[in-house]
This record gives C-alpha cells, sequence and structure tokens, in this order.
C-alpha cells in the first residue's frame, strides 16, 4: 500500500512539474508572438527596417564572390560591395534581428522592396537610405524639425525650434500639429516664458534662460535666493526685510520625535535621529548628550559609560595581582636556600611586575601599583 502511495505521489509531483514547464513555455511563447505582432507608428516601422537593412550591410562588408578566379568575377560582375548577390545576402535576413514588430517589418520589406533595390543600384552614393526609403518615396517620416502630412516646418525652423526651449510635437514624422512642448521650466505657445517655480536669468530678442526658484519660495520669484520669494513654502517663515527664513521645527515648533530620539533642524524640515545606545533619552548625538544614562551604564565625569566594562577590568586586575603575587611566592620557595639568587630573581620579577603596570597605566589612564621611580628602592 505504501509503495502505491509513494509511486503516486511521485508521478504527481512530475506531472505538477511537467504542467509548469509547459506553461512557462506557453508563456514565453505567447510574449514572443506578441512582441513579433506589435505594431509600431509608420515612421518608427520605416527606421526599423532601414536599421536592419543597414546591419546586414554591415555584417557584408568583408563578403566577396564565391568562386575560383575572383578577380574574373569582379571583371564581369562588377563590384561585390555593389552586386546583386550581397542585397540578395542582405535581404534575406532583413527582419530577422528585429524582435519587436518583426511581422510589421517583414511587410513594409515587401511592400518596398523595389525602392530598396533602386537605391542599391542607382542613388548609393548619392543618397541616405533613410531620407531616400523613408521620406522621399515611402512618405512615412518627415525631414528633421517638419511635421505633420505635408511636412512643414516646426516654429523657429531651423535654428530656434520652439526657441530651443522645447520640442517640436511631431517632429521627424507625418504625424503631430507642430506646437511645442516646453522643457522644465518654460512655458507659453513657443516657450519664451518662465514657469511657475522658475525666475528670468537672461533675456534678449532671441533667447531666453529660466533658473529654479529657491527652495524657500510657493510659486514665483523675482531672483535665486530666499529673498527674492513673493510667498514662502512650508517649513519657511515671511521676515519682512529679510524674505524667507527657515524655521527651526525642533526649537520654535517643539517638534517632538520618537522616544530615544533627539531632533535635528534641516532647511525648511527636521529629521529626528537616535540617541546613542548609552543613553535613555538625549538632546544630541554621543553618550555625553544623555538626559539619563540607559540600563547598564552610569554616569561619570557628564558621560554615561559601561559597567560591565569597569566590571570586567576589576576582574581582570584581581587575576592580574594573583599572579603577581604567586610568582612572587613560587621565586621565594623555590630559593630560599640561596638568598643572593632570590634577591636577583626577585629584582627581575618586580622590574617585570612594574613593567607590566607601567604599560597598563599608560593605556588606561590608571595609576600603576608600582612606580619606575621606586625601582631603585626595593630592598636587597
Amino acid at each position: 500500500m505504501k509503495i502505491i502511495c509513494s509511486t503516486a505521489s511521485l508521478l504527481l509531483f512530475m506531472i505538477f512539474i511537467s504542467t509548469t514547464k509547459c506553461d512557462k513555455l506557453s508563456l514565453k511563447k505567447n510574449n514572443n508572438e506578441e512582441a513579433k505582432n506589435h505594431l509600431f507608428p509608420p515612421c518608427a516601422s520605416c527606421k526599423i527596417l532601414v536599421d536592419s537593412f543597414k546591419r546586414g550591410m554591415e555584417k557584408t562588408k568583408k563578403g566577396k564572390f564565391e568562386g575560383g578566379d575572383a578577380e574574373w568575377e569582379e571583371k564581369k560582375l562588377g563590384s561585390y560591395q555593389k552586386s546583386e548577390i550581397r542585397l540578395v545576402e542582405i535581404q534575406e535576413n532583413l527582419c530577422k534581428d528585429v524582435n519587436h514588430g518583426q511581422n510589421q517589418c517583414y511587410s513594409l520589406a515587401e511592400e518596398l522592396e523595389s525602392q530598396m533595390e533602386e537605391w542599391w543600384f542607382n542613388n548609393q552614393d548619392t543618397h541616405d537610405f533613410h531620407d531616400y526609403l523613408c521620406i522621399q518615396n515611402a512618405k512615412k517620416c518627415c525631414p528633421l524639425n517638419h511635421y505633420g502630412p505635408n511636412c512643414e516646418p516646426c516654429n523657429g525652423f531651423p535654428d530656434s525650434v520652439c526657441n530651443n526651449n522645447g520640442k517640436c510635437k511631431g517632429a521627424g514624422t507625418r504625424m503631430g500639429n507642430g506646437k511645442c512642448t516646453c522643457d522644465k521650466g518654460y512655458t507659453g505657445d513657443v516657450c519664451f516664458e518662465c514657469a511657475d517655480g522658475f525666475y528670468q536669468s537672461y533675456k534678449d530678442e532671441k533667447k531666453l534662460l529660466c533658473s529654479p526658484c529657491h527652495k524657500a519660495c510657493k510659486g514665483s520669484c523675482s531672483g535665486g535666493g530666499p529673498k527674492e520669494c513673493l510667498d514662502c513654502t512650508s517649513g519657511w517663515k515671511w521676515l519682512e526685510g529679510k524674505g524667507c527664513y527657515d524655521i527651526d521645527e525642533c526649537y520654535e515648533n517643539k517638534t517632538s520625535c520618537p522616544e530615544n530620539n533627539f531632533c535635528i533642524n534641516t532647511e525648511g524640515n527636521y529629521t529626528c535621529l537616535a540617541c546613542d545606545r548609552a543613553c535613555n533619552g538625549c538632546f544630541g548625538d554621543g553618550p555625553d548628550m544623555c538626559t539619563k544614562c540607559a540600563d547598564g551604564y552610569e554616569q561619570k565625569d557628564n558621560i554615561c559609560v559601561d559597567t560591565s566594562d569597569r566590571t570586567r577590568k576589576t576582574t581582570e586586575d584581581y587575576y592580574r595581582y594573583a599572579r603577581y603575587l604567586g610568582l612572587s611566592v613560587a621565586t621565594g620557595i623555590i630559593l630560599q636556600r640561596n638568598i643572593y639568587v632570590a634577591a636577583v630573581i626577585g629584582l627581575c620579577v618586580a622590574v617585570y611586575i612594574t613593567v607590566s603596570e607601567y604599560t597598563v597605566a599608560q593605556n588606561s589612564g590608571q595609576e600603576p601599583i608600582l612606580n619606575l621611580d621606586t625601582l631603585g628602592k626595593i630592598p636587597k
């Protein structure tokens, strides 16, 4: 019975894995089909076709005639670079490298096959491929900064389209209405006015520069500083003769921060930062800014210090002193029969203890239990 259940479970698991894999493959296939069937605007689709054709030219630019006598073939058939054989090779792979809109590319390539051949054989040296195919013959695109069905010039063409502060709607295509879409900071029909939140930093008959107002300003301003604001935004306050000044939310508004945090004022706002871990409440950063010490800490010289460090230091001191005492006692026991040798070793022990304590004192700021000055006063 157990074997049957195990087999059934394994079978169900394999079916689940197989179904999941099929679903993923089906989803991937659907996504690929959707990408291939994607439709672009007429001008964009023509550019995709042109780009694919140019990639084909790039791949075949180092090619040559296949045969035993290449020099004879060049004389009889002409240059491979402009040959029908190379054109056929390019056309055979045309649109295969296109992911989105591939079917539309194939359709357009079939529609414009004769125009592409005409350019290849007769106009390759005199006309740009995109201009010849998409603008002049297929009439799917317009020249730069022209728009609409009749390819009319954009406002300000050729040197000052939308006063160089925006873009012409439909430029380069046979779509759009030619109106200006202004860049950030500019407004108006021809983008020759400053938008709200910007001020005029330079202007003459042909050029306008707009710069952003200070962040203290609410809306328009007459210059770049907080004094030139016409109104103040949140977090700033108007002061006659001085313009907008920053409100100290921590002091003036008595802004409250979460427990065990302190307030820091910023321009137009404030932020709350966590207190040091030694603190239980604070008015600034660091263990010397605590209003009260946290558990496990105590105040010493206006700083909250970790009591566990002191306990550990005391324990280390006890062990160190015990080691010194044991060393002295052992020296006396072992060498009690030879008082001179005991004196020499005792002196060495004293030097060792003194130097050790002096090093500890230098690192911790404590008084050593022995002083180097007293070393010469040790009784012999």
